[in-house]
C-alpha cells in the first residue's frame, strides 16, 4: 500500500489488551504506548480507539462470563474504563507523550452541532500533540452498545477527523477465505476490492470478552471506504506492524478506497 501522509486511527480490542484468562496484557499495552508514541514523535497524528473497559473489569473482579444485564455491564464499564485509562496515562507518559480521554455516545456524532464540537476537540488535541483515546460511553448508553461495536466506532471517528488510514488490530492476521481457526489451509486475503464478495464468509465475535468479529470489521470497512479512507485488518499480537504500514509494506488485509 502507499505510504501514509499524516493521520492514523488505530483500534484495539479486548482480545489484544487482555489474556485468555481475562487479566491485563501489560506487554501489549506497553508495546501499543511505545509504538504510537514513536509515530507521534515522527509527526503523525494518532488516535487510539480502545475497547477493553468491560473486559478489564471482568478480569479485575474475577468474572468468567460477560453479564447479560445492561446495568451490570454499564457498571463494569465504569470500573474498567478508570483502570484502563490509568494504565494508558502511565505507559504513554513513560514515552513522553500525553493522552486524553474521549467517551462518545451516538448523539455526539449524529447531532450536527455536537458532531462539530466533537471534531473540533479532536483537532485541537491533535494540534497540541496529544493522543486522544476513544471509547463508547458505555456507562450512560441506553442500548447495550449504541454504535454496535468499537470497530464501527473507529470508522466513524476516522471519518470525523478525515483520517488517512484506519487500522483495526484483530486476533488473527486479517481476512481469510475461510475460518483459519477450523481450516489450517485457509488463505489470507491481502486486498479486498469488492466488500460484498467477502461478507458471506465473515464470522462473529472471536472471544468471550470481545463484542466484535469479522462481520463488524467489514461494516467498519464500508464506513471508512465510503468516506474515502483505506482500512487495514492486522494481527494485534504484532503492534510493531504499524512501522511496516507507514512504510507502505504489505501487511494484513487492506480494504482500499478508490
Amino acid at each position: 500500500m502507499d505510504k501514509i501522509n499524516k493521520r492514523i486511527v488505530v483500534k484495539v480490542g479486548t482480545s489484544t489488551l487482555t489474556y485468555d484468562t481475562g487479566k491485563i496484557n501489560f506487554r501489549q499495552i506497553n508495546a501499543l504506548a511505545r509504538v504510537l508514541s514513536d509515530l507521534r514523535n515522527q509527526g503523525y497524528d494518532v488516535i487510539l480507539v480502545s475497547s477493553g473497559a468491560i473486559g478489564v473489569a471482568m478480569g479485575k473482579l474475577g468474572l468468567e462470563h460477560k453479564p447479560a444485564d445492561t446495568k451490570v455491564k454499564q457498571s463494569l464499564a465504569a470500573i474498567g474504563q478508570c483502570e484502563l485509562m490509568s494504565l494508558y496515562d502511565k505507559m504513554f507518559a513513560e514515552y513522553h507523550n500525553t493522552v486524553a480521554q474521549i467517551l462518545l455516545t451516538r448523539s455526539d456524532v449524529d447531532i450536527e452541532k455536537r458532531k462539530n464540537h466533537t471534531t473540533d476537540t479532536f483537532n485541537t488535541l491533535l494540534d497540541m500533540g496529544i493522543i486522544p483515546i476513544v471509547n463508547e460511553n458505555d456507562t450512560v448508553s441506553v442500548e447495550e452498545i449504541e454504535f454496535g461495536d468499537n470497530d464501527s466506532l473507529s470508522a466513524i471517528v476516522a471519518k470525523l477527523v478525515n483520517a488517512d488510514l484506519l487500522v483495526l488490530f484483530s486476533d488473527i492476521d486479517g481476512l481469510y477465505d475461510s475460518d483459519p481457526h477450523s481450516n489450517p489451509d485457509a488463505q489470507l486475503i491481502s486486498r479486498v476490492e469488492d466488500i460484498s464478495a467477502v461478507e458471506a464468509g465473515a464470522g462473529g465475535a472471536g472471544t468471550e470478552r470481545g463484542t466484535g468479529g469479522m462481520v463488524t470489521k467489514i461494516e467498519a470497512a464500508k464506513i471508512a471506504n465510503d468516506a474515502g479512507i483505506s482500512m487495514l485488518i492486522v494481527n494485534g499480537r504484532r503492534i510493531e506492524a504499524l512501522y511496516d504500514i507507514i512504510d507502505g509494506k504489505k501487511v494484513g488485509t487492506l480494504f482500499k478506497d478508490y
